[in-house]
């Protein structure tokens, strides 16, 4: 029994109906004939919500809901995110669904409103921007259903409750991958570079054969071995690439949500990323007053 009210909510339409009943037992003072209509009307509003209550405290009753999620959120940009509810109950029922975000995210009623027919899945979209890094802990999927009458609800709470961080922006990271690899030049500061000249690292000495270039010939090594000599050299593309991020006071200003040291984080591991998928070298050097972090 105490669990039962734990779960039962009364809906305002409940205190709509009674509260029409009780206004019609005050006129009833002043017209006699209201009386009787009024007592029908109780007990006829009683029975419909203890037939309600039976309903859907059924043990049949079953509403799976699952959420769905990166296992990562991205810093400063639109994370995207999906509750699937399914009603396996024989009859429709009208549910408000509440998940518990995140404190960070200061979102108190954070609830969709729906129709479940029985048997069939809906999905809930919904986007989600954090504005800070950490852990960030998703709590219960709260399910209110009711019947068409609508008069009280049952809370069915889902234990869904998951700890996910939050890292610098990995989807912007990935969007400019992509066009960098698809070497697209629709947006303002990606282009085609060509690069002039080119420079070679030593990678080995060997034998010469017909149709190497006789200005590679090492002759320190033809001397030694008494057969013609040449140095290998392969063509150098890695360049060293260094994001150099200012960690002082004023990085910390916030702009639109996030400091200037987040935009500068997600700048930089943008850089990073496409600097190694370019078969470069990344570096990263932190200061302030003076030097940081050398990586």
């Amino acid at each position: 029994m105490i669990r039962l009210f734990r779960h039962l909510y009364i809906t305002n339409r409940f205190f709509a109906v009674f509260g029409g009943i009780l206004a019609l037992f005050v006129l009833s003072y002043l017209f006699e004939v209201l009386f009787p209509v009024a007592q029908a009307l109780t007990v006829i509003a009683l029975a419909v919500t203890l037939s309600e209550i039976f309903i859907l405290f059924n043990p049949y009753v079953k509403v799976e809901c699952r959420r769905t999620m990166p296992k990562a959120l991205s810093l400063g940009s639109v994370n995207h995110l999906r509750i699937q509810v399914e009603n396996r109950f024989g009859i429709s029922l009208h549910a408000q669904v509440v998940d518990e975000l995140p404190a960070q995210f200061q979102q108190r009623n954070f609830s969709f409103s729906l129709v479940l027919p029985p048997g069939e899945e809906k999905t809930l979209h919904y986007e989600l921007r954090p504005l800070s890094r950490g852990e960030y802990h998703f709590g219960k999927v709260n399910i209110y259903v009711r019947s068409a009458v609508g008069l009280v609800e049952r809370r069915l709470a889902q234990p869904l409750e998951k700890v996910v961080p939050v890292y610098p922006s990995i989807l912007e990271m990935r969007e400019y991958e992509l066009k960098t690899i698809a070497r697209i030049s629709r947006f303002h500061g990606i282009k085609k570079m060509r690069r002039l000249g080119h420079s070679y690292e030593f990678e080995q000495i060997k034998n010469y054969v017909h149709g190497d270039d006789f200005r590679s010939i090492n002759w320190k090594a033809t001397g030694r071995k008494a057969v013609i000599m040449v140095n290998q050299f392969e063509d150098e593309k890695a360049q060293q690439v260094y994001s150099l991020i200012d960690n002082s006071r004023s990085m910390h200003m916030p702009f639109n949500g996030l400091s200037l040291l987040d935009y500068s984080i997600n700048t930089s591991l943008v850089i990073s990323n496409i600097a190694l998928r370019k078969q470069d070298k990344a570096g990263l050097i932190t200061f302030s007053d003076k030097a940081g972090t050398t990586l």
